[in-house]
């Protein structure tokens, strides 16, 4: 019997992946277990610092584009060619 090894299946790729989606769960389900005891004091909380980082998500996602200060973009001469 005669097995051809093909390049673009993508098997080999999605074996690794899911192996470490498995690996990562387990690892985040031990993580979390033993700090329980320090995660649970913040349950009450989780809510309020939810809603705290929208605005702050707001903040700084948003001041990377400077609204307000759209300053008109100069054309350049190369990309369009000059009439004669």
């Amino acid at each position: 019997m005669e097995h051809k090894l093909e390049s673009g299946n993508g098997t080999t790729n999605s074996k690794a992946t899911i192996a470490l989606i498995v690996f990562l769960l387990i690892g985040a389900f031990f993580l979390i277990t033993e700090h329980w005891a320090h995660l649970a004091g913040w349950l009450p909380y989780l809510p309020y610092l939810l809603l705290l980082a929208c605005p702050l998500m707001h903040v700084f996602m948003h001041g990377v584009h400077g609204h307000g200060n759209h300053a008109p973009s100069e054309t350049s001469n190369e990309s369009t060619p000059e009439k004669k």
